[in-house]
Formats: C-alpha cells, sequence, structure tokens
C-alpha cells in the first residue's frame, strides 16, 4: 500500500511539477520511480515525453543526469551554448546535473515525436527547475 500510495504521489508531483515547464500541450507520463538504496538520497526515475506537432519547452534545467532516448519521431535538442542536434528514433542525448536545456522542441511542425527520459536524481527533488 504505501508503495502504491508513493507512486501515486510521484505522479501528481511530477505532473504538477512538469506541466508549466514543458510544452504546454506535451504529454509526460511517469513510467517507474525507484529510490537506490546502494546510493542513499538517489532515485531513478522514467518518464515519457510525447511533443505534439511544433511544440517546444522553454529554458530550464534538471538539476539531474538526464538520459534521452528517441522513441517516435523526431526532436532538437541543446545545452549551454553548444549547437543544437536533431535526434530522430534510437538516437540518445544526455544532460548533465549544471546543464541549462536551451533547446527542446519537436523538430516537426506535422508530425508528434515521443522520447523516454531516464533521470539519476537527488529522491524528492525538483524534476525541472525554470531558468530565466
Amino acid at each position: 500500500m504505501k508503495k502504491i500510495l508513493l507512486i501515486l504521489f510521484l505522479v501528481c508531483s511530477l505532473s504538477l511539477v512538469c506541466s508549466p515547464l514543458i510544452a504546454q500541450d506535451a504529454k509526460v507520463t511517469s513510467l517507474m520511480s525507484k529510490p537506490l538504496s546502494d546510493i542513499p538520497g538517489k532515485e531513478l526515475l522514467m518518464i515519457t515525453v510525447e511533443y505534439p506537432p511544433g511544440a517546444s519547452d522553454p529554458v530550464h534545467r534538471h538539476n539531474a543526469q538526464a538520459l534521452v532516448y528517441v522513441l517516435e519521431g523526431s526532436i532538437v535538442m541543446g545545452v549551454n551554448d553548444e549547437k543544437p542536434v536533431t535526434l530522430t528514433a534510437g538516437q540518445t542525448f544526455y544532460e548533465g546535473p549544471n546543464d541549462i536545456h536551451t533547446v527542446g522542441r519537436n523538430a516537426s511542425e506535422t508530425m508528434p515525436a515521443k522520447f523516454l527520459v531516464v533521470l539519476l536524481k537527488d529522491k524528492d527533488a525538483s524534476v525541472l527547475i525554470p531558468v530565466k
């Protein structure tokens, strides 16, 4: 029962934290959250993000190790002052805890995109932090 309540809490928290920071029409789905017993204070969080055509994110950071895997469509990702890259299904992207996510968008104005994100983060820490 505790595990179910924790999962429900994390899903609700994720939707509240991510909603204003991820493209307004993007759909974020929490797939799994797992405290890491061998790394005290850390947890893994796995989510999917679905961008509708033309969707984009505001500038933000994750304060986590973030591994991105594109499942469908194509996305454009960029951090810091690096040149943004366009990724298609099967390609990956990495964001470090100090990276500023300056570009995050669907590469297409007509087709949706979907990607998987695995985050290694501090337990109970915010998933996304806005950068102004």
